[in-house]
């Protein structure tokens, strides 16, 4: 199965439709008066649906099971087709459109059998996705263009040539995958003047992200919190909140970070973990989402103007 242990936990739904054709009057009628020998067609598709949509990631083999826990099954006729809507919701990691399509799949299927001794010529034709939503893309409304960011490596080892630096370059790589341009890429040590003066520096020129890495554990030289708090102008709980909250469920040492997040004018200056795992964890925690914080600043800022 595809790796799907670092994304978001959200909410999703989809909702999928699946359409019985019957080939004559007699069936149709069979069915409004509740004479098909099997039984009430509407009601055992519905029962078949919720066992399909429970039962997918057994039936298919790459999809990962899921918590369901919202269901509705719903069937109507028009003209001469049963026309069959599945939706499902569930907070995970993965959307929930392969249940959908299972559960109308099977209830269409289960009318194909509770038909046909009345009707040889049913097809089942028109299963597809309706909507769905939930994913990243749609905390992503509007793709956000010409954002440039400086990384700092905050690490008295990587400064003096004593290790290779992993984590700054892994953070190079997460924001290259949303075109973000790399405006500088330094490796300074754990010194808390010239961290506070690289983080002024950087939004002096109005880069839109300043994002340092390492000195953010317990260690006597981790100073870059201490170094920040100097110069942020607004802290952003909310962003630290979730870096730590999606480390957590991932190692429970993550409770020992001290990563940051908060503003200098309009640069978004963040304090990840300095390990190479950490700082690509934080990556995925918050991004792409947290560019809807230059959204949100352009409309305050065009708001002002008018």
């Amino acid at each position: 199965m595809v790796n799907i242990t670092h994304k978001n936990t959200t909410l999703r739904k989809a909702k999928a439709q699946a359409i019985v054709k019957v080939s004559s009057e007699k069936t149709l009628t069979a069915i409004r008066e509740n004479r098909v020998p099997k039984g009430n067609i509407h009601e055992m598709a519905k029962a078949a649906a919720l066992f399909a949509v429970k039962r997918t990631s057994d039936m298919i083999p790459d999809c990962h099971p899921l918590p369901v826990e919202y269901c509705h099954v719903h069937s109507e006729i028009l003209n001469n087709e049963i026309v069959i809507a599945v939706e499902v919701q569930t907070v995970y990691k993965t959307g929930a459109e392969v249940e959908a399509m299972h559960g109308v799949s099977v209830a269409a299927l289960t009318m194909y059998d509770m038909l046909k001794p009345l009707d040889k010529h049913i097809e089942i034709t028109g299963i597809r996705l309706l909507e769905k939503s939930g994913g990243k893309s749609d905390f992503v409304k509007k793709e956000i263009t010409g954002i440039k960011a400086a990384v700092i490596v905050c690490s008295d080892s990587v400064a003096k040539g004593k290790k290779e630096d992993r984590a700054g370059k892994k953070i190079i790589e997460k924001l290259s995958r949303h075109q973000i341009e790399i405006a500088d890429y330094i490796i300074i040590p754990d010194e808390t003047m010239l961290i506070r003066e690289k983080a002024q520096y950087y939004a002096s020129l109005n880069l839109n992200l300043v994002i340092f890495t390492g000195g953010t554990g317990l260690s006597p030289r981790d100073v870059t919190p201490e170094a920040l708090e100097q110069v942020l102008e607004k802290r952003i709980p909310g962003i630290e909140e979730a870096l730590r909250n999606y480390g957590q469920q991932r190692t429970p040492y993550s409770m020992l970070s001290r990563s940051m997040a908060g503003l200098i004018n309009k640069t978004l200056v963040l304090a990840l973990p300095g390990s190479t795992r950490g700082a690509e964890e934080s990556m995925d925690a918050i991004i792409p989402e947290v560019f809807h914080i230059f959204r949100v600043m352009e409309g305050a800022r065009h708001e002002s103007v008018t």
